[in-house]
C-alpha cells in the first residue's frame, strides 16, 4: 500500500507540474468552455451553457484518460522509466494502479474547476442526488474506457507516433463525440458511430442527465460498459514495457 501511495502521490505531482499537460486537461476546456457559451459559432437547442458543459466535462475526461495517460505513458515507456519501474516491489498491478488513481484525481480537480466556471457562466445542473450518481458513474466508465484505449496506444507505438497518433484522436473525437457539435446536426450514419463511441455515449449521457434531467439511455450505458471492459483488456493483453 505504501509503494502504491508514493506512485500515486508522484503521478498526481507530475502531472500537475508539467505545463503542457496542465494546458490540455484544464486550459483547454476551460477555454472551449467559455468560448462555446458566449459565441454562437454552433448552434445549440436550449440555453448554451446546459447544453455545452456536459459536452466539455466529457472532453475532459477524454484529455485526461486518453491523450495526457497516453502520452506520457508513451514517453516513460521510451525513456526506459516503465521498465525500471516492472521490477520494482511496486510491481504491474500497483504501477497501473498508481496511474489510475492519478488519472482520477485530475479529473476529480477537473471536474471542480470546470464546475465553477460553468455556474459563474449562469449554470443550472438538473438531475438532483439520482442524477449525481448516474454522472459520476459514467464518468468512471468513460475514464476507464479512455484509458484502456490511451494506455493501447502508448503501449504499443513509438512515443513521437504516439504523440501524433493521440493528439489526432482527440482533435477527431472532438468534433465528431457530440462533445461541441450538437448530435441532431451531424449525418445519420455519423450519429451512429458516435453514440457507440465512448466519448459520444458519454457526452450523450452526461447531457440526458445535467440538461434534462433524465438518465443515461440503455444504450449509453450499454456503449461505456461495454468500453469499460473491452479497452483496458485489450491494452493489457497488448501492453509492452519496453
Amino acid at each position: 500500500m505504501r509503494a502504491w501511495w508514493a506512485q500515486t502521490r508522484a503521478e498526481v505531482v507530475m502531472t500537475i507540474r508539467r505545463g503542457e499537460t496542465l494546458l490540455l486537461t484544464i486550459g483547454i476546456p476551460v477555454v472551449l468552455l467559455v468560448f462555446f457559451t458566449q459565441t454562437h459559432v454552433v448552434s445549440a437547442p436550449g440555453r448554451r451553457v446546459d447544453f455545452i458543459t456536459p459536452g466539455i466535462l466529457a472532453l475532459c475526461v477524454m484529455s485526461t484518460a486518453l491523450v495526457a495517460l497516453s502520452i506520457a505513458t508513451g514517453f516513460e515507456r521510451n525513456f526506459g522509466v516503465l521498465r525500471r519501474l516492472h521490477v520494482t516491489p511496486l510491481g504491474r498491478p500497483r504501477l497501473i494502479a498508481a496511474k489510475i488513481a492519478g488519472v482520477l484525481v485530475t479529473e476529480l480537480l477537473q471536474v471542480l474547476v470546470l464546475g465553477a466556471v460553468a455556474l459563474v457562466l449562469d449554470w443550472h445542473p438538473r438531475g438532483a442526488t439520482t442524477g449525481a450518481a448516474a454522472v459520476v458513474v459514467a464518468l468512471l466508465l468513460g475514464s476507464a474506457g479512455c484509458a484502456g484505449i490511451g494506455l493501447a496506444l502508448a503501449g504499443r507505438l513509438r512515443a513521437e507516433v504516439n504523440l501524433a497518433a493521440s493528439n489526432g484522436l482527440y482533435l477527431v473525437l472532438l468534433l465528431l463525440s457530440g462533445i461541441v457539435v450538437p448530435l441532431s446536426s451531424l449525418p445519420g450514419v455519423v450519429q451512429r458511430v458516435v453514440v457507440a463511441l465512448p466519448s459520444g455515449a458519454m457526452a450523450q449521457g452526461l447531457r440526458r442527465v445535467l440538461e434534462h434531467g433524465g438518465l443515461p439511455s440503455a444504450g449509453d450505458w450499454l456503449s461505456l460498459g461495454l468500453w469499460a471492459v473491452i479497452a483496458p483488456l485489450l491494452a493489457a493483453r497488448t501492453f509492452r514495457f519496453d
